[in-house]
């Protein structure tokens, strides 16, 4: 099993390296009609940073740049609000218009029934995208903040050419200051959709997976993901398949979902680690108000278990649950309770507390 350092006073529990995004949400409106939106706070690195800090009450940190604008303080106001440290937010200088560097946001409308959730992404030449080899002083953020746990994933490195050096730079110090690494394999076509698509996303991933000890997801043509037609043999395949790629690959990690339509989803989670397959409590058309940041809801319950001595099944079955949760509330974030968690991990009823 993983070697996590102890949990230390002034240590940080967790750093993510990724972009805060503004999400406008027109509620139950359709983006190209909508006359009002609410704003909340995403992105895929940095959900999980978000969800550690407020829902499980670890101390986390977020790595990214921001342009010095009003929207850029409204993205840091929304991590400090919910107790991320963002002290580490390089800031760059904005022009007034957005020419040179700017912040990213997106439009989101939820989907309903039969009418699949639908995204406008506006998010071009923002801040963190520019960042480059040198930039963060991760010596000193690894160093004298004896951080536990360092995040990055598939988006953050999909953004440029420069942010996959990026987080080569970052992993390498991080493990050599003795943190564990996970890596999220998350896929955006809109990142890839002129950069050579998924192909080319695997390429780059191959090029992260050697630094981490934990990856999120399956590179696999012959694995589904799938909770009703789960198949533990292949799973376990794919998964034997990637460590012998990357042999320095100790939990490999991926979430099950079936849509049967926007409102109702199966919802589960397996993973590989000493050369056996542990399997996530499944959920069977749970309902669904909002899906975005499930899948960084289950990796931060993932987390959570393993950051606090729990064993692989506990991990497992809290970031299935806590990611079911996610998808009953509004916005890319959790509003669940560690206790409501454990509540529906024991099979809890939803009746009414009283």
């Amino acid at each position: 099993m993983l070697k996590i350092k102890e949990k230390k006073d002034g240590c940080r529990d967790f750093v993510s390296l990724g972009e805060i995004l503004l999400r406008f949400d027109p509620e139950n409106e359709r983006i190209h009609n909508a006359r009002s939106f609410r704003v909340f706070d995403g992105g895929a690195e940095y959900n999980v940073a978000r969800n550690l800090a407020k829902v499980f009450r670890q101390k986390t940190a977020i790595v990214t740049a921001l342009a010095d604008n009003s929207l850029g303080r409204l993205a840091e106001d929304f991590a400090q609000q919910a107790g991320v440290d963002a002290s580490e937010i390089v800031w760059r200088a904005h022009d007034g218009i957005g020419a040179n560097t700017r912040n990213g946001l997106y439009f989101i409308e939820r989907g309903f029934g039969l009418r699949p959730p639908d995204s406008c992404f506006d998010r071009g030449n923002t801040a963190v995208s520019q960042l480059k080899i040198g930039e963060v002083d991760w010596h000193r953020i690894f160093g004298e903040k004896n951080v536990r746990w360092f995040h990055t994933g598939g988006v953050f490195t999909g953004l440029s050419a420069t942010t996959p050096q990026v987080a080569v730079e970052a992993v390498k110090i991080a493990k050599e200051n003795g943190a564990i690494v996970s890596y999220d394999l998350n896929y955006r076509a809109s990142l890839w959709k002129n950069r050579g698509g998924k192909t080319a996303a695997n390429e780059l991933n191959r090029e992260l997976l050697p630094f981490a000890d934990v990856v999120f997801g399956v590179i696999s043509d012959e694995f589904k993901p799938s909770v009703a037609a789960f198949d533990e043999e292949k799973f376990q395949t794919a998964a034997e398949k990637m460590r012998a790629d990357f042999p320095n690959l100790q939990i490999i990690v991926s979430t099950l979902r079936d849509v049967h339509d926007a409102s109702s989803h199966n919802f589960g989670a397996a993973c590989f680690a000493e050369d056996r397959v542990t399997v996530a409590g499944k959920y069977f058309q749970a309902n669904v108000l909002d899906r975005v940041g499930s899948g960084d809801a289950f990796v931060s319950g993932f987390i959570y278990g393993l950051l606090n001595g729990k064993d692989l099944k506990f991990a497992a079955d809290c970031g299935a649950a806590h990611g079911v949760l996610a998808m009953t509330t509004i916005g890319d974030n959790s509003t669940a309770t560690v206790e409501e968690i454990e509540h529906l991990m024991r099979g809890g009823s939803s009746d009414v507390k009283r």
